[in-house]
């Protein structure tokens, strides 16, 4: 009886059978051969599901790049709308500019003057204690460039008609220097315009009378501090010898106009 070696049979390097061995039988051989054939055919399999593997994931790949594409330019997307929507309200965070509007615009600011609807804020003339200009008169006050801005923004709201309006004007020496410059006289001085706060619109509705326009001499920080309550909180802040125009009607309702620029008198003065 032949017993069978297996170190013979099996080489080291593959442990598969060896068939050339003299010590194997014939029809084990031939089984072994088939078992071969059996495994080279296995490896084929495998090799072609690699291939299918690797084409798979290059397909998955190729996808998740497309999808991330497709996040990238959504998320540029939302950034350019975001940025037209924040540049519309930067343009528009101010009232309108009165200087630039049209014809209409002034048109109507024109008539709310003559029905006396309309409420005049106008900061004070270029203050002393900020300038290197030679000062009017006290450090508290204004500058004599700040007065001879003031007599023109004067002469505007002179030749709208100053029959049927009233001045006031805040306690501090610049608003009462403005006012002096702007009517030639001085004006009633009211606390509430040197306080403002939440309070000023509410004020500012309590003393307009109807038919009458109400002029308001004070300062920036209240003008912001009425802005900031009738729909505009973050208006830019306003310059020296700028007007905000508001109209009042009989029954109390309020309307933002726009605001005109100490210098676009003379360009209104001469249309």
């Amino acid at each position: 009886m032949h017993i069978f070696n297996s170190r013979k049979f099996f080489t080291c390097s593959s442990l598969r059978p060896d068939v050339n061995s003299p010590n194997i039988q014939p029809a084990f051989k031939y089984a072994t051969i088939k078992l071969i054939k059996s495994q080279a055919s296995c490896a084929c399999e495998v090799k072609g599901h690699g291939v299918e593997r690797q084409m798979l994931l290059t397909a998955v790949y190729k996808q998740r790049r497309i999808l991330r594409l497709g996040k990238l330019l959504t998320v540029i997307g939302a950034g350019v709308a975001i940025a037209l929507v924040s540049g519309f309200v930067w343009v528009t965070r101010s009232p309108i500019d009165l200087g630039q509007a049209g014809k209409a615009a002034r048109a109507d600011w024109t008539r709310a003057w003559q029905a006396g609807e309309v409420v005049a804020l106008v900061r004070h003339a270029e203050r002393c204690d900020r300038s290197d200009h030679l000062c009017l008169g006290p450090e508290d006050g204004i500058t004599q460039v700040g007065n001879d801005s003031a007599v023109r923004v004067g002469k505007g709201f002179t030749s709208l008609g100053m029959q049927q309006a009233q001045v006031f004007t805040s306690p501090l020496t610049r608003t009462v220097q403005t006012a002096r410059a702007m009517f030639g006289q001085d004006a009633t001085a009211q606390p509430w315009l040197e306080s403002c706060g939440s309070s000023l619109r509410n004020e500012v509705v309590a003393h307009k009378v109807a038919q009458r326009n109400l002029v308001l001499v004070t300062h920036s920080g209240c003008i912001s501090d009425f802005e900031k309550q009738t729909g505009f909180p973050h208006a830019i802040a306003a310059d020296y010898g700028s007007t905000l125009f508001v109209r009042i009607d009989a029954k109390g309702q309020l309307e933002v106009l726009g605001i005109l620029n100490a210098e676009a008198w003379s360009r209104l003065n001469s249309d």
